[in-house]
């Protein structure tokens, strides 16, 4: 059996780690190379807490690292200022990115689709790895149709960089496909304090909490004549992104398109 070899940039991040546990374990996977800006030189194996992988970590991510693993997949979990530079770099060395990293705005990933057609190497970008999560956002796209008031409420913890999160853009982005932009609340609303209402996307108010103790969360919240139904997703741990992320990689592995959101992928 041929196996899809797999890099890791972001390996001793707390995604890249719970990653490399998981991908140790598959026996159609090979994890054939992993960087980060810390545990240079170390063993990724020893860098997790386990036995010894025989992969180095590598310091930030370059072109010839990349050709000389001869990967076929690279996951990117490292931050919003590096995923554009190691998806391109990627591309040019034929390996196909797998992105977990969100922040990358529409200009981003026109870059990244002008560069897959060029190259003839796909890219795959997943504003969320979570299974659950992805079906959330379609029970949401199909409440819309009958529950046009809604406001998203995104939960995360202190340490996330963007907001609001991919999964509440991507959600309401779903939602405006079958539910016109539309003013919600009394027309003559104002607010006490900027940004009480949240962020505004077609009319569909969009709520962004950082705290500590949070992992991911999201309430998807519609209202109508007596009624309300509220949609929800919790992931208590970052092992809730792993069957999401392995299926990922099995998809991507030789790509020649660019692929956006992990509902592409389920049946």
């Amino acid at each position: 059996m041929k196996k899809i070899r797999v890099f890791v940039a972001g390996a001793s991040g707390k995604m890249g780690q719970e990653l490399i546990r998981s991908l140790i374990k598959e026996d159609d996977l090979l994890l054939v190379g992993a960087s980060d800006t810390r545990h240079q030189g170390m063993d990724v194996g020893f860098a997790i807490g386990a036995q010894r992988v025989g992969v180095d970590i590598t310091g930030p991510l370059d072109l010839e690292t990349l050709r000389s693993s001869r990967a076929d997949v690279l996951v990117d979990f490292t931050n919003p200022q590096s995923v554009l530079k190691n998806s391109k770099l990627a591309i040019m060395a034929g390996v196909v990115p797998v992105v977990g990293t969100t922040g990358l705005d529409e200009a981003e990933i026109g870059e990244i689709r002008t560069l897959v057609k060029k190259e003839g190497v796909g890219a795959f970008i997943a504003p969320n790895f979570s299974i659950g999560a992805i079906l959330m956002m379609r029970f949401a796209r199909e409440a819309a149709k009958y529950f046009p008031n809604v406001d998203i409420i995104e939960m995360h913890h202190d340490q996330k960089l963007d907001a609001p999160s991919g999964t509440a853009l991507k959600t309401a982005e779903g939602i405006l496909e079958v539910r016109e932009p539309m003013v919600q609340g009394h027309p003559n609303e104002y607010e006490k304090l900027p940004g009480a209402r949240g962020a505004d996307l077609g009319g569909i108010h969009i709520h962004s909490v950082r705290l500590p103790g949070l992992i991911a969360h999201q309430e998807v919240l519609f209202g109508g004549l007596g009624q309300a139904l509220t949609i929800r997703h919790d992931a208590f741990s970052r092992e809730t992104y792993m069957p999401g992320i392995i299926l990922s990689i099995r998809k991507a592995a030789g790509l020649t398109n660019l692929v956006i959101g992990l509902d592409n992928f389920l049946d």
